[in-house]
């Protein structure tokens, strides 16, 4: 029995560790899209997105609320997005969005994790050219029928519209057509599930399963530090 209670507590406290890592996610986001357009979510689409995916993973309202509200005070840090680039064991790409006050800790740090993890951390544009920076949108499909929606969204920025193994329907477009497409989709009445902007790599690198567990770790590590709120790959 207690074996069996160890490894549930350890589950539980990893279940907590995503949890306060979504929220720290979420709290910078807000800090950075209060910033940029302030802190009405009707006037501010990209803040209005955060809250939307915020909800999709149980954010408490309370939570949200006091992300903006602190993100309109004098004292709150002022964070920045940064992308670093760099190369996982291999010849994997891999890409790294942080939101930092601090460029230089930053910077620092993630260098560390790639050194540590067998990779190399890269110059800007080293590898973002294998990616596609696209707005990827997750919609119910209940009550949506998919060929009317590749028609109608043709107009406002659709590069692809497929589905992902739990039956979603998955909108991309260009990173340029970001809000078009989320007003678009809002004048429709449809709500997404959650709506990021990711690197979508254009090609990807053939790996073995042993090699896989290699770049994982790496990937691990970086997503450990408390800058860092994305990381990206090419390994097929």
């Amino acid at each position: 029995m207690g074996r069996i209670f160890e490894v549930r507590k350890s589950s539980m406290f990893a279940r907590y560790d995503r949890m306060a890592k979504q929220f720290s996610r979420v709290g910078k986001e807000i800090a950075i899209a209060v910033k940029k357009g302030g802190p009405d979510p009707d006037t501010n689409p990209m803040l209005r997105r955060i809250m939307q995916n915020a909800k999709s993973f149980n954010m408490p309202k309370d939570r949200i609320e006091a992300a903006i509200k602190n993100a309109m005070g004098k004292d709150t840090s002022n964070y920045d997005e940064v992308l670093y680039e760099g190369y996982a064991p291999h010849g994997v790409a891999i890409l790294v969005v942080t939101a930092t006050d601090n460029t230089t800790r930053t910077v620092a740090n993630v260098r560390s994790h790639f050194n540590k993890g067998g990779g190399a951390l890269g110059n800007s544009g080293s590898v973002g050219f294998l990616f596609k920076h696209l707005g990827v949108f997750k919609l119910n499909p209940a009550g949506l029928n998919a060929e009317d929606m590749e028609l109608e969204l043709i107009d406002y920025g659709l590069e692809e519209l497929g589905e992902d193994s739990d039956g979603n329907l998955i909108v991309r477009c260009t990173f340029e057509d970001f809000g078009k497409m989320q007003k678009a989709l809002e004048e429709k009445g449809i709500t997404p599930i959650s709506s990021e902007l990711e690197w979508i790599p254009m090609n990807t690198v053939p790996v073995s399963e042993e090699q896989a567990q290699d770049v994982f770790k790496l990937i691990a590590r970086v997503e450990e530090d408390d800058d860092v709120q994305q990381v990206f790959h090419n390994m097929g």
